[in-house]
Order: structure tokens, then sequence, then C-alpha cells
């Protein structure tokens, strides 16, 4: 569910990060990544994004000149936010929140821009439920690993889980990734430490790994948000992917690390991929970025990333990178928050 590379062996990577898929973690910062190179904030800091009812200009934002060097300058209009993150900026105008929570019709008791989820979750005492699933795939895009399935058997996966435990589940969650509206471009370049500070700062919090999981699967513990088949033509997934080049990174808020993401960064504005919907109404689960959440195992490190991003990568509901810490950052990194129960 992160970056991707043919050169190390399959099974060494598989043994050395637990089935995610990271390339970036065997070649390690040098390769323009931080890894656990954040101090903790001592404040809650909302990475400058507004999030009202309408557009208003970002504070703590400034626009990047372009170099006057023509190969220098990006293909892409970027804005640079808290002198940290990342964020393309879209030739239109994001919906006011307000507008989408009335045609969405899903916001339920929740704060603007949220969805409400409730249900109950499948577990399963002893299996990964994402294996249990891939023994119903009955169309394989690719079986080596980073495994991916084309179709899944729908009838043959609710026949095998119908006893599975559950788990009750209630909670709000952004429809989108942060900034969390409609046709803005998700913010990158965010480490787990300023993602948590975000959504505390906006009096939410970081999604449980459980909680994103479930608004993601349903209670039918779907493999993707719109069901048994790997749709590219509904998902922002399966697009080009290219490594990083050496260094180019770092620091994270220059013109050449704004310039690699330009050359590097196919996701989409938050939304545009109307079909990208799960069950409970919350859009781009799967692809486009890979979104920070809070472990749901106890005594583990809290940072995992959820959902893939636009990438050939697993991309499917269940399958988490469990190898990054706190500090780490890339170019594909994001987050939405949570609220409420739980």
């Amino acid at each position: 569910m992160n970056a991707h590379s043919s050169e190390p062996p399959k099974r060494t990577l598989r043994a050395l990060v637990g089935g995610s898929l990271l390339a970036i973690f065997l070649i390690g910062p040098h390769r323009g990544l931080l890894i656990d190179g954040e101090a903790n904030a001592a404040e809650p800091h909302a990475l400058g994004v507004a999030v009202a009812d309408h557009v208003v200009p970002l504070p703590g934002l400034r626009l990047v000149p372009s170099s006057e060097s023509e190969h220098e300058q990006p293909s892409r209009a970027w804005r640079l936010v808290d002198g940290k993150h990342w964020q393309m900026i879209g030739s239109g105008t994001p919906e006011p929140t307000a507008v989408t929570d009335a045609r969405e019709k899903n916001r339920g008791a929740c704060p603007a821009g949220m969805v409400e989820v409730k249900g109950k979750m499948k577990t399963h005492p002893t299996f990964s439920i994402d294996g249990l699933q891939l023994q119903t795939c009955t169309k394989w895009i690719q079986k080596e690993w980073p495994e991916r399935c084309g179709e899944y058997d729908r009838a043959k996966w609710l026949e095998q889980s119908k006893d599975y435990p559950t788990k009750d589940e209630h909670f709000c969650i952004d429809r989108f990734e942060y900034p969390n509206q409609k046709d803005a471009y998700p913010i990158v370049m965010v480490t787990w430490f300023e993602a948590r500070d975000a959504c505390k700062a906006q009096g939410k919090r970081l999604c449980s790994e459980e909680e994103w999981t479930f608004a993601c699967e349903g209670e039918e513990a779907m493999p993707y948000p719109t069901g048994y088949t790997r749709d590219a033509d509904k998902c922002v997934f399966d697009e080009p992917w290219d490594m990083p080049k050496e260094g180019s990174l770092l620091p994270r808020d220059s013109d050449h690390a704004r310039n690699e993401i330009d050359r590097i960064f196919h996701g989409a504005p938050s939304g545009s991929a109307r079909s990208c919907k799960s069950a409970f109404g919350v859009y781009d689960m799967t692809g486009n970025i890979d979104e920070w959440t809070r472990s749901s195992i106890p005594g583990e490190r809290p940072s995992i990333l959820k959902g893939g991003y636009f990438g050939p990568v697993r991309t499917r509901c269940r399958p988490a990178t469990r190898a990054h810490g706190e500090g780490h950052v890339y170019y594909q990194q994001g987050f939405r928050c949570c609220a409420g129960s739980n």
C-alpha cells in the first residue's frame, strides 16, 4: 500500500514489513522521505485549512512562485500549506460543504461535512478478514504480493462470513480526504502527528483503523467500498507510478520537492470520482491517497496507513501499512478525521 518497486525480492519485502508494500522503507530517508523525523507538536494545528460551509482564503498558506528556469517549473499549480504540506490547486472552486450535505443526505447527527456511520462490523477471532476474502477471488489481476483481485464471489463470501462475530460501530467520519471539501485536492506530505493535531484543532480526532475500515467496507465487509469488483473507472487507482528521484522530497517545502511531487502525483480532487463511494456514502476510501489512522491493536505504534493510493497496489478496505513511524511523510500521504462514539 505504499510505494511500489520491483527491485527488492517480494518474499523479502513481505518478511520485512509484514505484508506491506514498502520499497521506500527499504531505501530509507536518503531517497527523499522523512522517517520519524518530526517532533510532536505542542499544540494542535489545523494545517491552515478552513472548514466552513463556504470557500474562504486558507490562512497560513502561500502560493509558491514558479522558477525562472523552465525545466524547474511544475506543470500544475500547487500551494504550500503552513510551510510543510502540499496541495494541488484545482481548476474550479470547491463545493460549499452545506451544498454537499444537502445533496448527500447522510450527515445524520454529525457535524457539517461528516457522514454518520452505524452498524455491525464483521470480525474474526483467528484469521485476517482480508485473507479470508482472497479465498473467494475469482479473477486475479496479480496473485503475487501486492496481490490485486479483480473480482470476488459475493455469494461465496456472504455464505462463508455469515456466522462471523460482529462488533457494533457508531461514529462520524469526514466525507472526503482532508481538507474535506468536494473538488478540492487532498493535502499531502503530512506526518501522523500533524494529521492527529489537525483533527484535534477541529474538535475531531484521527480515525481509528477499525472505524476507517468499517466506513469503507460496510456490514457485508466488502473488499472494495464499491463492492466486489476492482474497477479503476470508479476509483483512482492502478494509475502510473514512479519512484521519486533521490533526495528530491527534502526539504519538503522546497521548489524541487514541489516539482517532484508534481511529476509523480496522479491523485484527483476529492469526490471527483463520483462512483468511488462506500455503502455509507464516504468518498475515495480506496485509492487517490494513503490515509493516516490510529492503530486498533493495543501496544502497537499508532501510525497506520489505510486505503492505498493511486498506484497499482492492494487498495482494498482491509489491508494496512504498519511499517512507518509517526514522523514519516511522503508525497501520497494524507488523512481524514472522525468524531463521535468510539
